[in-house]
This record gives structure tokens, sequence and C-alpha cells, in this order.
């Protein structure tokens, strides 16, 4: 499978940390809508029967959107509503082992933070990778830091699309300019935006100036 890189430009990941009185299919719907060109659902406090059922509302909505719709980690949730493809953390079940699982039809994505870790997702079947944090995060407290050169590294190594990740937002975009990266995820940029679907609308300009650059 090739996936096609323009599925990177704004890369929405679900948290439902901000629906306040809206539920998250709302939300989701409400980037698509301005444009977010990929949503990856990431849910860690669900059991599995609560996390099917959402992984089926927002895999409809994405699939009436034309739009790639990526489960985050629970491989078994991904095969199982059909989702396009399933993302994993090198914390997480190894990519070869996915690979094995998915088969050809599924998109493999895998989050990265050197070079090494990315020709070793290419060799074992990644479409895609996920490289961060490029900024500071509250989102992910966790997360390693990424800086930029090390990012333009990944893409200059590669030959598959590459998202950066990690704090990013409207007012810092376009520091991300000349790293050769393919576009960018947002999880609170997107999902704590008082009007997501204006929100996502700027933000894909942004990143499409921004890959321009």
């Amino acid at each position: 499978m090739k996936l096609d890189k323009k599925c990177m430009l704004l890369y929405g990941v679900t948290d439902r940390a901000w629906t306040q009185n809206q539920t998250l299919t709302m939300q989701v719907e409400k980037a698509l809508k301005g444009g977010v060109t990929c949503i990856q659902l990431r849910e860690k406090e669900l059991d599995d029967k609560e996390f099917l059922l959402l992984a089926y509302e927002i895999k409809i909505l994405c699939n009436q959107y034309g739009v790639p719709f990526i489960i985050n980690d629970n491989v078994s949730i991904a095969i199982e509503c059909g989702a396009d493809g399933i993302h994993v953390g090198q914390h997480d079940m190894k990519s070869l082992k996915v690979k094995e699982m998915i088969g050809d039809h599924m998109i493999l994505g895998v989050s990265v933070q050197t070079v090494n870790q990315a020709l070793d997702a290419e060799k074992n079947g990644a479409h895609y990778l996920g490289v961060g944090a490029v900024f500071s995060t509250s989102t992910k407290l966790n997360a390693d830091d990424v800086n930029h050169s090390v990012l333009k590294e990944i893409c200059e190594a590669v030959s598959i699309p590459v998202v950066a990740i990690g704090g990013i937002n409207k007012h810092n975009i376009l520091e991300l300019s000349g790293t050769k990266v393919d576009g960018v995820a947002l999880v609170s940029a997107i999902f704590a935006s008082r009007n997501i679907e204006e929100e996502c609308k700027e933000l894909l300009e942004l990143s499409m100036k921004m890959v321009k650059g």
C-alpha cells in the first residue's frame, strides 16, 4: 500500500478531555468539515466494547469525508472495526508483529524519535512515521523531545511520509518549514479549540504553507 502524503497535512488525534457538552463524534465531524486530512482515534480509558462502538461511529464519518481512519495502539479494535490503519509507538507492540497481524491492506503508522528507529520502522513495513515531540507538550508528558534538525534527518532518510507531532499549534507550525515534513499531527490545537471547524481551516492553510517552505 502506498499512502498519499497529502493525508498527513492535517492529522487530527482525538482526546476526550475537551469534549465538555459535545460528544467526541461531534467534534470529529467539525474537524472533518474544517479540512482535517486524517483522523486517529486515541483512547486509553474506554473498555474494548465502548472503544469499538466509538470506533464504528467515527469510521462512518471518516468514510463520508474520504479521510483515512486510524486506531491508536489497539490492533484488535482496528481489525474488528475495519479501520484504515493502526498507529503504534516504540513502547507498544513491535511494528513487525503488527504488520504480520494486519497484512497488506491496512495502513501502519509508527512513532519514532531517531533516524535508526525510522529506518527500522520503514524496513518493517510502516507506511508513515510520526515524529515528536517537536515542541513541548502537555498532552503526552512522557514524550521525548526531537529537535528540528533530527526531524529533517529523519525526513531525508526515509521514503515514506513523515508527520510531526507534539505541541504544534498555529503560532509555531511555520517554525517547521524547511524540515521536509509532510504535515502535522495535532491534538489540543484542534480539539480544545472553541471553533474546531474554523480552526482546522486555518491550520490546514498553515500546514500547506509549511510544507511548501
